[in-house]
């Protein structure tokens, strides 16, 4: 799908202000959707919602469909009249600048279990049967999670494949007896899902009335400890005790020597493509209800994906097996009415001729970041703006890169394969093509994306906000610290509000109306 010029901001939700310790659907987020378009943004790209297991990394979920409780407003829900302002006092003090998932988790989960109570007991009843349509709606999706979550829970959030045995295999009735033990708490879990997404729609209607666009973002593959895997066993390559047989990440890189050994487990494309990719297509469709665009993670696993053995210690050790390919965007446009695929295509790292055509196919513009256009590596003149085509989407960073400030002070080279004459060569190649001083090259690099031909051209907040390392929201391959990044409110000033705005304004950004 060829998108019309526009500007963006890439920014997690986890990132923005808020009392609760964690960003969230509250005040701070219409605050930011107010700031998109007095800058003249017409697109706000965030990554994953859905609920954190691992590391509590975005990409690492146990669903691929629920949403992430923590980001539902509790201001939000006291105004509903389910929570009252004394559930909201005697907050721990959260540092004001980052996440700490474990603290927020402690404060938020007994005041939305209240808040679950408190409505399940009391609503009226329009509330009861809008409650009761969203989960017959969602059905699909929404039974198996909620009763993962509530078996987990129980279980003291052990992974499934650590589960008795019955429910682990997910024999008809030990899921029946579970279902009616468990229905309380299942009944607390559909509440948050309802909630989180009542209040992301209405977030995202008010975005809508300002003419943003939100991008979201679907992983190519999900957690081995997700309700997906749970109860979809035969879509995946496990072995008889449900454990991952084959394993995903992508052989050495930019980012690492030993290439990023992700632990998902492999899809089995074949039985997939003997239900018409039903399974993706119910993933994507429900994604497409929530979000106006998707940027598809990890688009080459597409074409060929690289698959690891269980038990590697590292991705070294992998291979290249054919994905489904140019069948399975076939399919996907048939289940749209045959529509244009509102769809961008992350087609990083190592890209071949072949993924390139599966990806111009189907008119998926790909992704351009300036952070890869003036190092030593062959590619690299793929990333620079006189090679862009129109039908693309250019980053000064990705929520994998560095900052820009940071990338620019070598302050992160040592987390990537460069060496520091590498790193040295390409900062001076960096300065020449844009011939300045570099005191800006926050400003530098974001002039230059939203200069170039690229449609479209995202911008992280940091670099908005000319943050250092100290501001890297992820680094691949870090197994703990990353997703904690967030802004404080006093950051978006009158001041950057300006720049910003002009810039997009000169070049031509701010023009595209919502359709």
């Amino acid at each position: 799908m060829k998108f019309p010029r526009r500007g963006g901001i890439l920014l997690h939700p986890t990132c923005l202000p808020s009392p609760a310790g964690i960003g969230d659907f509250g005040t701070e987020a219409y605050r930011f959707i107010d700031f998109l378009k007095q800058s003249g943004n017409k697109l706000w790209q965030v990554l994953p919602l859905n609920p954190t297991g691992y590391g509590d990394s975005p990409f690492q979920c146990f669903s691929a469909s629920a949403g992430n409780p923590l980001l539902i407003s509790l201001e939000t829900l006291a105004e509903q009249g389910v929570l009252c302002q004394a559930d909201l006092e005697h907050r721990p003090v959260f540092a004001r600048n980052k996440v700490d998932y474990g603290a927020a988790l402690h404060f938020k989960v007994p005041i939305l279990t209240k808040a679950a109570q408190t409505f399940l007991k009391r609503a009226d009843g329009n509330e009861r049967r809008d409650f009761e349509q969203f989960c017959q709606a969602n059905a699909n999706w929404l039974d198996d999670f909620a009763l993962f979550m509530a078996c987990k829970n129980a279980h003291d959030g052990v992974r499934w494949t650590e589960w008795a045995a019955d429910i682990a295999a997910r024999e008809p009735r030990a899921l029946q007896d579970w279902t009616v033990r468990s229905a309380v708490e299942i009944d607390v879990i559909k509440y948050w899902q309802f909630e989180f997404f009542q209040q992301w729609q209405a977030l995202r209607s008010y975005a809508h009335g300002h003419g943003i666009r939100i991008i979201g973002d679907v992983p190519i593959y999900v957690a081995h400890d997700s309700a997906d895997v749970w109860a979809n066993r035969h879509l995946f390559h496990l072995n008889d005790e449900g454990a991952p047989a084959l394993v995903a990440g992508v052989p050495p890189d930019y980012f690492s020597q030993t290439g990023q050994l992700w632990g998902n487990p492999i899809y089995r494309w074949d039985v997939m493509k003997e239900s018409g990719y039903l399974w993706w297509i119910e993933r994507l469709r429900h994604a497409l209800s929530t979000v106006d665009i998707l940027r598809l993670d990890h688009f080459r696993g597409f074409e060929k994906y690289w698959a690891v053995p269980a038990g590697e210690t590292t991705a070294v050790n992998g291979r290249w097996e054919e994905g489904p390919g140019a069948d399975f965007f076939e399919q996907v446009k048939r289940a749209f009415d045959g529509g244009d695929l509102p769809i961008i295509a992350e087609d990083l790292g190592y890209i071949t001729h072949e993924v390139i055509a599966l990806r111009d196919q189907f008119e998926l513009p790909g992704m351009q970041v300036l952070q890869f256009a003036f190092g030593a590596d062959p590619q690299a003149d793929a990333y620079k703006p006189y090679n862009y085509v129109k039908n693309s989407v250019v980053y000064t960073g990705t929520h994998d890169n560095d900052t820009t400030i940071g990338w620019f002070t070598s302050e992160g080279a040592g987390l990537s394969t460069r060496s520091h004459d590498e790193v040295t060569g390409e900062r001076g190649l960096a300065l020449k093509y844009l011939g300045v001083d570099g005191h800006e090259i926050n400003w530098d690099f974001i002039r230059l994306a939203l200069s170039s031909i690229a449609n479209t051209a995202i911008i992280p907040l940091q670099d908005v906000l000319g943050l250092g390392s100290e501001a890297r929201m992820n680094v691949p391959a870090r197994e703990s610290g990353n997703w904690r990044w967030r802004y404080t409110a006093d950051q978006l000033t009158p001041e950057v509000r300006r720049r910003l705005a002009e810039m997009t304004e000169v070049y031509g950004r701010n023009r595209a109306r919502l359709k």
